[in-house]
């Protein structure tokens, strides 16, 4: 699927941040990757409702700041903003789990910077046994698709997608997200050998999942 996963892994920079939201203490994952593609093309492929499944998932709903989204099998919520063809923030709600979503778009050099920022309520005991993995591996696996997609112009196969992370190469991309992660958050603050233990149970949860499950 990508001839040097550990090169595309390195694709994305990758930050963990310490933030609020109202009393309670969040941790917001931050991925950043710059696209070969101008800014509308890139935002085109990020929110079109006929071009999202071509490389991510369906898309239903009311497409429009205060309406409700849903992501077929997989998150839904409310449009909070969106500014064309530079930012729109989400929430992302799974269950009764809430958390928020913001993309920019920027110019950079040829291409354009993406930057995708997830932030969710600190779970103890959840952060402890993954840590920003278990929903930074998954964005980075989106961002993968969306590369692959922008460069080729053709739907990638959910098939083949969903197979990928158990595959030697999906095995190799996974830990070198994962083990990245882990180092973004322990810049943050954790303890080393904590986020070094919660990113290798990342990359056994998602090179062995069923294709339908996620930990985030």
């Amino acid at each position: 699927m990508i001839p040097d996963p550990v090169a595309t892994a390195g694709l994305v920079a990758r930050e963990v941040r310490t933030g609020t939201r109202g009393a309670s203490p969040t941790r917001i994952a931050i991925a950043r990757r710059t696209y070969p593609t101008d800014q509308a093309d890139l935002w085109d492929a990020l929110t079109n409702a006929e071009r999202l499944p071509r490389w991510f998932l369906p898309l239903t709903g009311e497409l429009a700041i205060g309406g409700r989204y849903q992501l077929e099998g997989n998150a839904g919520g409310t449009i909070e903003q969106c500014a064309p063809p530079e930012s729109f923030a989400v929430t992302w709600e799974m269950g009764p789990q809430v958390s928020w979503l913001r993309v920019r778009l920027s110019p950079s050099g040829a291409g354009t910077e993406l930057v995708l920022e997830h932030e969710a309520p600190v779970d103890p005991e959840f952060w402890a046994q993954y840590g920003p993995g278990a929903v930074g591996v998954g964005w980075d696996l989106a961002l993968m698709g969306l590369g692959l997609h922008l460069t080729s112009g053709e739907a990638i196969d959910p098939d083949l997608e969903n197979a990928f992370s158990t595959s030697p190469e999906g095995i190799e991309f996974v830990r070198a997200s994962a083990n990245d992660w882990a180092r973004a958050a322990i810049t943050d603050g954790d303890d080393p050998a904590s986020a070094e233990a919660a990113a290798e149970r990342t990359l056994a949860f998602y090179t062995t999942m069923p294709e339908d499950e996620t930990p985030g």
